[in-house]
């Protein structure tokens, strides 16, 4: 799987299911490795995933995060063989403990981040040797179905290879992502954070810091903009222990975020100027740098000027 330096982050609520195919393609031929899909309460990640890999022959569609409490290790392992066969090898599983708030609102108890998702992964792995999408095991009966691991330590099942990144925010979590995954896919982060991550995660895995960028050079609608982004963030402690851990304190998580808290999350003003926030990170160790483009005008849908911009 080629990810290549870049990719798009995509947030497609605004879009109809056709605009985010056209979208895909377009990004395609731009020359990105990836689109990326969050999930929250909006558009499913799975299912968009599945759009973007029916219209497309190269780009890789990755899940920024599916949440782990959001389907059983079952389905989870039903749909990755799924998109994995559908699309030849281009989805990429990122998988995230999420946080409590949306956990909760699912009707879940949050658990012990690390010890869930180590146990999450493992079932996963498991549940592979029990089905084959390829087989009609209710005809042929069920048996175990042959499952390997290469010298990246990704599964390989009779669809292929299904290669898992994790969101990780925290040492302990980054370096589980190099232990049971492919590596991490950090959001929300500086490139003092790529940095830290890359020195955790050693040379191999693969690691996709998320990066904001908005193409304008004035300040207040730059700030404007990454206060109505950055709001629902600056209530999820995970994010806020994270920033403390690099220096941010209490005074930069009120009033909706500091300036310095603000531009440090979005990376805005002329083409050069964000394009060094972007090699910021790949120098500082990233593999591959997820962009989301704000359009600063109306942030609900992406910016196709920064897209184009940045395309390498």
């Amino acid at each position: 799987m080629n990810l290549k330096e870049r990719g798009i982050f995509l947030f497609s609520e605004g879009m109809s299911a056709g605009e985010l195919a056209a979208a895909a393609q377009h990004i395609e031929r731009l020359g990105y490795g990836a689109v990326w899909f969050p999930e929250a309460v909006g558009r499913e990640p799975v299912l968009a995933s599945s759009i973007v890999l029916q219209n497309t022959s190269k780009l890789i569609a990755a899940t920024g995060i599916v949440n782990i409490y959001s389907r059983d290790p079952m389905a989870c392992a039903m749909m990755q063989q799924t998109l994995t066969e559908q699309s030849g090898g281009r989805f990429l599983l990122g998988l995230g403990v999420s946080h409590t708030l949306f956990v909760n609102l699912r009707g879940h108890d949050y658990g012990k981040p690390l010890a869930t998702m180590r146990s999450y992964v493992d079932n996963i792995a498991a549940c592979h040797k029990m089905i084959a999408i390829k087989t009609n095991l209710a005809v042929e009966g069920m048996s175990e179905q042959p499952l390997c691991r290469d010298e990246r330590n990704v599964m390989h099942a009779a669809v292929g290879a299904m290669p898992i990144i994790l969101a990780a925010l925290g040492p302990k979590m980054t370096a589980l992502s190099a232990e049971i995954a492919q590596g991490s896919h950090p959001a929300n982060t500086t490139p003092e954070h790529t940095a830290k991550a890359r020195e955790i995660l050693g040379r191999g895995p693969w690691l996709a810091p998320m990066q904001r960028v908005c193409l304008t050079k004035d300040a207040s609608v730059a700030r404007q903009v990454g206060r109505q982004l950055l709001a629902l963030y600056l209530g999820l402690p995970n994010y806020l222990n994270m920033w403390r851990d690099y220096g941010y304190t209490d005074a930069d998580f009120e009033h909706g975020g500091s300036d310095r808290l603000i531009d440090a999350m979005l990376a805005w003003g002329d083409e050069a100027t964000v394009e060094r926030r972007i090699q910021e990170h790949l120098d500082a160790g990233a593999t591959h740098v997820p962009l989301v483009p704000i359009n600063p005008v109306n942030p609900s849908l992406p910016c196709w000027r920064a897209i184009e911009a940045f395309a390498r």
